[in-house]
């Protein structure tokens, strides 16, 4: 019986929103991506938004963002009623030099300081509700600086905005042993860690295992489209056929089953949105109901496959 109890209550915590350490934020399990969206990005958020996603990652990045856009399919969305920024969790980034094109949201020939100090003022004026005073949920370092000196001045500088301005901040593309070593260097600890989800980082369990420890939310991206075998592997199939989801909200459902993960869902059909927010929570309550067994036993192969089974 305590075995049961403990598959059906790791289950129930597939669909719920997840705490983030030194904070009072939750983050949804999944977040609207808006990477490459380009002149549709308006559009998508606010389908994202109608179709029930309560969270949106972007980034002051105009090479492959439109935040400009992003925060307009927000407005749209809560001057309609759909929803309350309140309930939004918002993040963008922070990009250094090296992943900008000739557009960027900062003078490129000003301080390190004085960049992000621009980009912020940027993101948040992207954000900005009428009446409201603007603030981001989560502000990420799209990916190391060069130098760890850099990476921790970009960092002490981002923390000066929090909890006010910034509510949590984070990091991407990023090593174990950087986090590691920004982690024990910072006062404001990474509430989230954004890499991608694949086997040529053998799908970051070592990384995964020390985010869990240190109570830090892994985001995970190209969660499809790296691992197309992944996602047709029979643990996927055998949840989609049991839980009567279609086969993405299946293979969803078990990353986020490996625990303390929230990912990024970019797609751009409007019936898929719906069907991956409603298949997560089907398949959350029918694996704390009459599938407990079967999702354990999906689960555990699913572990196995991506290295979890070792830690």
């Amino acid at each position: 019986m305590a075995q049961t109890l403990s598959v059906g209550a790791q289950a129930s915590r597939l669909a719920r929103d997840l705490p983030l350490a030194g904070s009072s934020s939750v983050i949804p399990k999944l977040v609207y991506g808006t990477a490459w969206k380009k002149e549709r990005t308006a559009d998508l958020v606010y389908a994202a938004l109608k179709a029930g996603f309560r969270a949106l990652d972007t980034a002051a990045q105009p090479k492959h963002y439109d935040e400009r856009g992003a925060g307009e399919g927000v407005r749209r969305a809560v001057a309609q009623g759909i929803v309350d920024r309140a309930q939004l969790f918002v993040q963008t980034k922070f990009t250094s030099p090296a992943g900008q094109n000739e557009t960027t949201p900062y003078d490129l020939d000003a301080s390190l300081v004085d960049k992000v100090h621009q980009s912020v003022r940027s993101s948040l004026a992207h954000f900005t509700l009428d009446g409201e005073d603007p603030y981001l949920d989560c502000l990420v370092l799209h990916s190391p600086m060069e130098t760890m000196e850099e990476t921790v001045t970009v960092w002490r500088t981002l923390e000066s905005y929090t909890p006010h301005k910034i509510r949590n901040l984070g990091l991407s593309n990023t090593t174990l042993a950087i986090l590691q070593q920004l982690h024990g260097t910072v006062a404001r600890k990474p509430a989230v860690v954004q890499n991608r989800f694949y086997d040529g980082t053998g799908y970051e369990v070592p990384l995964r295992s020390f985010c869990r420890d240190e109570n830090i939310v892994f985001q995970s991206f190209w969660t499809i489209g790296a691992n197309p075998s992944l996602a047709r592997s029979e643990p996927v199939r055998q949840v989609a056929a049991k839980a009567a989801v279609e086969a993405v909200a299946a293979y969803y459902s078990l990353v986020l089953g490996l625990g303390g993960v929230t990912i990024l869902d970019g797609t751009t059909d409007e019936v898929h949105m719906k069907d991956d927010l409603d298949g997560v929570r089907t398949v959350a309550s029918w694996a704390e109901a009459d599938g407990v067994a079967d999702w354990e036993a999906a689960l555990k192969k699913f572990k196995s496959i991506v290295g979890d089974a070792c830690v």
